[in-house]
Parts: structure tokens; sequence; C-alpha cells
């Protein structure tokens, strides 16, 4: 038997992820709770959804869940880290206020939160936050007893989380013709968000062109290049780019987009592209339809060879990552002295989020922060 790995005071472990539709009746009931607030009308809705139909009205995201929950839970059996793990979405089911409540009604009073994103942004944290600052409320409109809720830092720069792409990016390389692939170019891909949601990213120190969400990126890509190079004995070209732009045109969103990059990279005579979604945890809706469907036709129709790499989804190094962020995490909360495992240029990222740490346009009660009411 593996020793003991101590995660007390936590007695829980939450994965916190978006959600989406698992049949064609939920597609439009899904986007309706994405976008609540909005004022956007059903037959936009629909129009919209064209993506999930086009699979069937199934989003791959909840199967993708589905089989991290049994990594962690086999790799936290193994190593010997007694710790149950729930599983709640912010919008579909299982819904977040109902695991939360499932997990009170179970004596789960401390509470560590797993979200599938893994960098800073508006919607890539401070969003969860509110919305299990949301679900608290709930629970305590019902009079139940409220578990303190706590979230594992931003783990972009993990090397559970990196070299899984690392590994996907080489792989890819290898599969395009030999002729072509040295002279291969990596574009990066993320998701994109308006300019000044990326500009006040992360802590305020950190505000600025891009925030810490282009910086975060950045970094990441620079690991994941040079590693490369050191495999492949090739010093690739690369690019961050973007993809998954949403919201009305006079916005600035940052760029540029997959489809126009492909295009300018052809045009300047590259031979090949490799995409890699490091913004992605797992290969849901915006992988399936934004690179393996839209920017693979505009890659057609260039004829330019390209190949999309793997997302970290379900990798064992993920699940053993996971492990590693619980046990430093409680040992802090224990007050010991904690060295966090972290790559590149950037650091660990804080364990609490401060206050102006990625705000929201309209001020929100976010959980599992300084700011938090729920302390």
């Amino acid at each position: 038997m593996p020793d003991l790995l101590d995660a007390t005071p936590y007695d829980a472990l939450l994965l916190l992820s978006f959600g989406g539709p698992e049949g064609p009746d939920d597609v439009v009931p899904f986007l309706e709770n994405v976008t609540r607030g909005r004022g956007i009308p059903k037959e936009r809705l629909k129009e919209v959804g064209q993506h999930y139909f086009m699979f069937g009205g199934v989003s791959p995201i909840n199967d993708q869940n589905r089989a991290l929950l049994d990594a962690l839970r086999k790799d936290f059996a193994d190593h010997g880290l007694d710790l149950p793990v729930y599983w709640g979405n912010r919008n579909w089911a299982p819904y977040l206020t109902d695991t939360l409540r499932e997990m009170v009604r179970d004596g789960r009073r401390r509470v560590l939160v797993l979200a599938t994103s893994a960098y800073a942004s508006y919607s890539g944290c401070r969003q969860y936050r509110e919305n299990l600052a949301d679900a608290l409320a709930a629970l305590e409109a019902e009079g139940l007893e409220l578990p303190t809720v706590d979230k594992l830092r931003h783990y972009f720069n993990h090397p559970g989380f990196v070299e899984p792409m690392i590994d996907g990016v080489v792989r890819s390389l290898a599969d395009l013709p030999e002729d072509v692939r040295d002279g291969a170019h990596i574009a990066f891909c993320t998701h994109s968000i308006p300019n000044a949601a990326a500009d006040t990213s992360g802590p305020v120190e950190e505000h600025g062109d891009g925030g810490a969400y282009v910086r975060q990126h950045l970094d990441v890509a620079r690991l994941i290049a040079d590693a490369v190079r050191e495999r492949t004995g090739v010093d690739h070209p690369w690019q961050l780019v973007y993809q998954s732009r949403s919201g009305a045109p006079h916005i600035p969103w940052l760029e540029p987009d997959i489809c126009d990059h492909l295009e300018e990279r052809h045009a300047a005579g590259v031979p090949a592209v490799v995409m890699a979604p490091i913004g992605f945890v797992s290969d849901h809706m915006e992988v399936l339809y934004d690179l393996d469907t839209e920017a693979k036709a505009k890659a057609e129709e260039l004829g330019l060879p390209v190949r999309r790499s793997a997302t970290v989804g379900a990798d064992p190094r993920f699940a053993a990552a996971v492990r590693e962020l619980v046990v430093e995490r409680a040992a802090a909360e224990r007050g010991q002295d904690v060295t966090p495992c972290a790559l590149g240029a950037l650091g660990a990222s804080h364990d609490l989020c401060p206050v102006g740490c990625c705000p929201a346009r309209a001020p929100r009660p976010a959980a599992a922060g300084a700011d938090s009411p729920y302390a």
C-alpha cells in the first residue's frame, strides 16, 4: 500500500467545469444558461447552436470530464490520497449548486476546487468564482451549513499540464509528410477574449497590454517550442493565435484569428502548420468545431497541410499534477513550507486571487478569493 498523503484540512475536491448539452433538445436551453441576462433571442441561439447540431447536439466536454474524474480517482487511490472527488458544471447538469448541496449533505466542510481552465482571466477564473458565490448564496438561503471553498492555483505552467502538450506537438510534427515537416510552423491556439478583459487579467500589478492572460500563454508556448527544438533538433517558428471569438464586432478582441493566421502563413510560403490548442484542457466544442472543422476546412481550401495536436484531457500526468497541487495547497493551509512546482519564467501562480484580479465589468460577489463574502 502507498504511504498516505495528507489532504487535511480539505475533505473533498470539486471538479468545476463549463458543462455542455448531451442531446439536441439540450442545445438551446444550454445556450440560454450560458447567455442568461444578455437578452439574446431564441432564434439567434438556434443559429449559434448549429455547431452543436452538427455533432448530434452533443458536446464532448461532459464525457471528457467523466474520463478526468476516473483518472483523478484512480490516481488518488493509487497514491494513497483519501479525498473524494465530486463534479459540478456552471451551465448544465450536473449543476454546481446541486453538487455543492450534495457535498454539504455528505458532510463535506472544506472543499478544494479544480476549475477546467488553466489561465487567469475573467471568464477563466473570476466567473467560476462568481458562480461558486451564487451557489453558496443559494445554499445559505436554504438554511444549509456552508462549506469553506478554496480554489486551486492556475496550473498553466505545471509540468503535468505542459509535458503532455509537448508530446502532442512532437507527434503531430512526426505525422506531417517528411518533405514539409522541418519547415512547419506551430500555431499555439487559445480562446480569444476582449482586449479589455485580457488587459485586466491577473492581479492588478500584472495588468497592461494583454495582462496575465497573454503573458501566461506566451510562457507556455515558449516552453513547448523550446522542448520541441530539444527533442527534434529543429527550431520551428511559432506564434500565439486565437479562436472562438464571439460578441459585438465593434469590440476589439485578441487577434490574429486562427483562420486568418493560416491564410497569412500560407501566403508567406510556410509549407505546413501544427495547431496546438494550449488554452484548452480537453477537446471540447471549441476544439472540435473551430479547429477540427473550421480551421481544417480553411487549410484544405488553401492546400496547406495541417495537423492538430492533442489537449491534455485525462492524461495520467495531468491527474498526477492535480494530486500534487492538492497536496501542495493542503500543506500550505496547514502552515508548512511549500515549494510550488512550476516551469517557465513566471513561477507559480497565487493561491488566493487578490482584490482587483480579473475584474468583472459589473461587480459581483466571488468566492474563493481575498474579496470573498464567504471567508
